[in-house]
């Protein structure tokens, strides 16, 4: 797994600049692996899985705001889903070969550049865009609308 670099896929630097030190200190070891070495929590084991509590979901690293619960549907596998994103600059997207041959596309916080899943495609949900937001509860805070 690569560490994140400072640096987008635009070759700009992120918005928020978050040192490494610091989030491993304010971040269960888990939730850094996640959102600074590309890794994966367990299926099904994710605090967001079977959510339905009203709110905003933020990176768990810079606080951006990535998607709201009235996008997040049950896909039956295993991790929160959403079918968009709040808007289309909330995160960024990366080709991913890590898994080779297989190709994924990876979905990233645009503001700094943590690591939250996956994005996939044409899988037949019933949802507006054909898509599914693979993504990490760990990698997520949820702030619940009151």
């Amino acid at each position: 797994m690569n560490e994140i670099t400072p640096i987008n896929s635009k070759g700009q630097p992120y918005k928020v600049s978050i040192d490494d030190t610091e989030l491993k200190k304010r971040v269960d070891p888990l939730s850094y692996d996640v959102l600074r070495k590309s890794a994966t929590e367990a299926a099904f084991t994710g605090e967001y899985t079977d959510s339905e509590t009203t709110g905003v979901y933020k990176c768990k690293a810079c606080t951006a705001e990535l998607f709201r619960s009235d996008t997040k549907f049950h896909s039956g596998c295993g991790w929160p889903s959403f079918y968009a994103p709040t808007k289309d600059d909330a995160v960024e997207l990366i080709e991913d070969r890590s898994l080779f041959p297989r190709v994924r596309t990876e979905v990233r916080c645009a503001a700094c550049g943590s690591h939250l899943g996956h994005v996939f495609t044409g899988e037949g949900y019933d949802v507006p865009t054909d898509e599914r937001w693979c993504i990490n509860s760990v990698a997520l805070t949820l702030e619940p609308k009151n």
